[in-house]
């Protein structure tokens, strides 16, 4: 690590792009949360099998990519908070996760629109954070890491459009 890169670092989570986008990260899943939790479980109960099915996969799809998010975003603020060291943050399990996640279906009319809209939303948060963690730390930072979430939606879409 050169100190090049740990002044960029440090310039980085210290700038208020850093504020911004950790606060309204850590605002969307919140925001998620509650309507996964409250009005989002009752418009799902009022779905048809087909379309209760492609709500629990987009909102597993929704969860996995706000939690990568998340996850960098607290390591990032652990580095200027002098929590952990910049070489520990430096560690490929700490790079933001693979976005090889299938895209959502936003075309389907049953998905309810205040899931498309927290889906949109974080599909821009997940692109930004990513450009932001390839210019920080490099692409040859960022492996192609399985994502099991990810692995078993597909397996489960691939076995229910079977039927």
């Amino acid at each position: 690590m050169t100190d090049e890169f740990a002044n960029r670092l440090n310039d980085f989570t210290a700038s208020e792009l850093f504020s911004r986008s950790f606060r309204e990260g850590m605002d969307l899943v919140e925001e998620a949360a509650a309507y996964l939790d409250g009005p989002g479980r009752e418009e799902s109960r009022a779905l048809p099998r087909d379309g209760a099915l492609a709500y629990a996969g987009e909102s597993m799809r929704l969860t996995t990519r706000l939690m990568q998010v998340a996850s960098w975003l607290l390591v990032q603020r652990a580095v200027r908070e002098k929590e952990m060291s910049i070489e520990d943050a430096c560690d490929d399990k700490y790079r933001l996760g693979s976005d090889k996640i299938r895209k959502a279906d936003l075309d389907n009319k049953q998905t309810p629109a205040t899931l498309k809209d927290l889906i949109a939303r974080t599909d821009k948060v997940f692109d930004r954070i990513s450009r932001l963690d390839a210019q920080i730390y490099g692409e040859k930072g960022r492996k192609e890491q399985t994502n099991v979430v990810s692995d078993q939606h597909a397996a489960l879409s691939a076995a229910f459009a079977k039927k």
